[in-house]
């Protein structure tokens, strides 16, 4: 057992039967959504992956503790922070190392998955290569994460304040392969389409999981991203999110807003934008991606 690593009673009994285990992130949490609907949100989450026949595993940093599974206590804790450390693979040794609370990224969580032996991580979307990168070398350390680190991320493809061309450009660079599901485009988050196609359609879970399987086993280390768009019913128009994302860089622009500030800022302000209706999207997709990840991860737990 790692040092670090503290199960909670639900996920260490899980991991003593066996079964299939989704590990969530907890930025979404501390810096993506409002308070109450980021706790809401969470523990609704957690339930549909237990009705999908896996064992959810909120993921964050607590008491020194890298904890896999969080308690009611402990999502509320996270939900009402407003000193949660945005932790990625920079920060883990130095929030653990602190006593600090931290809530992790996508790239930490998978680190964190892998260390307690959890293959399919559920997100909103991941990071990515940021507009202007040419000259800020504003990249997420998602992808670089997802190039060494052998966790499926089931995800809404990347947000659109980002520049969508050049992330997948990147991941293709490292060998990290998109899939999506349902339909050849990748998507954008709020909208269904991105005007770019993922490099694989797999649409059914046991697709996904001998994809994933057949990756790892040629000793293809690295994960894969399964882009899994929003229901169509509570996608956003891309023109108008499109519109709006423009306004709010501009704005962020304005401000002086950088690094690991602008995504938070982004979202809040095209909240703003768009009266709450972005934030009610955002909950759908991740509802979505735990409907999908749990799938996954017991397609992944019976081809094994």
């Amino acid at each position: 057992m790692h040092q670090y690593l503290l199960f909670s009673p639900e996920v260490a009994a899980a991991r003593a039967a066996g079964k299939p285990i989704v590990a969530l992130e907890s930025t979404i949490i501390s810096h993506g959504m409002p308070y109450p609907q980021n706790v809401q949100m969470a523990r609704e989450v957690e339930q549909i992956i237990r009705d999908g026949g896996a064992v959810p595993a909120t993921i964050a940093i607590i008491g020194g503790k890298i904890c896999v599974g969080l308690s009611d206590e402990q999502l509320e804790l996270l939900g009402t922070s407003p000193d949660a450390m945005k932790v990625s693979r920079r920060d883990l040794p130095f929030v653990l190392a602190q006593n600090k609370l931290g809530a992790t990224t996508v790239a930490a969580t998978m680190i964190c998955a892998e260390l307690a032996g959890i293959k399919v991580f559920v997100t909103g979307g991941i990071g990515g290569v940021h507009r202007g990168a040419e000259t800020s070398f504003d990249i997420s350390a998602d992808l670089q994460e997802l190039a060494q680190t052998s966790v499926a991320v089931v995800c809404a493809g990347v947000k659109s304040i980002l520049d969508i061309g050049l992330t997948l450009e990147y991941l293709e660079t490292h060998g990290v392969p998109v899939v999506s599901v349902g339909q050849r485009g990748f998507p954008a988050f709020f909208t269904r389409e991105s005007g770019f196609n993922a490099d694989f359609q797999l649409d059914t879970p046991a697709e996904q999981a001998a994809f994933i399987h057949t990756k790892w086993e040629l000793g293809l280390k690295g994960g894969v991203v399964v882009s899994n768009p929003v229901p169509a019913a509570e996608a956003m128009p891309k023109e108008e999110i499109d519109r709006i994302t423009g306004q709010a860089l501009q704005e962020a622009d304005a401000q002086g807003v950088t690094g690991k500030n602008v995504t938070p800022f982004l979202l809040s302000r095209i909240k703003q934008l768009t009266e709450g209706r972005s934030l009610a999207t955002n909950i759908a997709l991740v509802k979505n991606n735990a409907r999908c990840g749990a799938a996954l991860a017991v397609a992944l737990h019976t081809t094994h």
